[in-house]
């Protein structure tokens, strides 16, 4: 098998003839810089101060995002959440969020309205995991998420939101917006 190479202007388009096959396949390529459009990583940010991080200039095709925590913590004793944001800026209402905790054996669990919950409350809690958010249509987004925040503390959490517009950020912080981070790490993979 050969390779093909395609280089060109920075717009219009190019047609491949391909053997005739049943149905139809279509793959549409954004336009980005880089070697892959279609999926991108953001810069890993320390969370060891400040009450918040927030990753802006989300592409308008993303469809799914991965925030990845390692190791976080804040000063206060509040829920970790995640906020989504639009050109007219972070979200804080709407979001119904409800976040289960086994704590060796036991459990409990919250919920909450002004972001997605992703750990329960301990200042002595450091977070690990992963936190899936993804379009569901238009500007409905759906969210789950497993996190560990002791060795024997395990969150599991979904939700969802109707954003008013195109999703273009996103943000981590705690439930009260007053927590200091410090210590761990932050990154997101986004995906088209």
């Amino acid at each position: 098998m050969s390779s093909l190479v395609l280089s060109g202007d920075t717009s219009g388009s190019v047609a491949l003839s391909v053997p005739t096959v049943s149905g139809t396949n279509t793959l549409t390529i954004q336009a980005a810089t880089g070697t892959n459009a279609i999926n991108g990583q953001g810069t890993a940010v320390a969370t060891t101060s400040g009450t918040s991080v927030t990753f802006t200039d989300l592409p308008s095709w993303v469809k799914r995002i991965t925030l990845m925590v390692s190791g976080v913590s804040t000063n206060a004793a509040n829920n970790l959440i995640v906020q989504l944001g639009t050109s007219g800026g972070i979200v804080s209402t709407g979001y119904l969020s409800s976040l289960g905790v086994l704590n060796a054996g036991a459990g409990a669990n919250t919920s909450a309205t002004n972001g997605f919950l992703i750990s329960s409350s301990n200042t002595a809690s450091v977070v690990s995991g992963v936190i899936t958010i993804t379009n569901l249509t238009s500007n409905t987004w759906v969210y789950s998420s497993v996190t560990k925040s002791a060795t024997t503390v395990v969150s599991m959490a979904a939700g969802d939101i109707a954003l008013a517009a195109t999703l273009t950020q996103i943000r981590l912080t705690d439930t009260a917006g007053t927590g200091v981070f410090d210590a761990g790490t932050v990154n997101i993979l986004y995906e088209g």
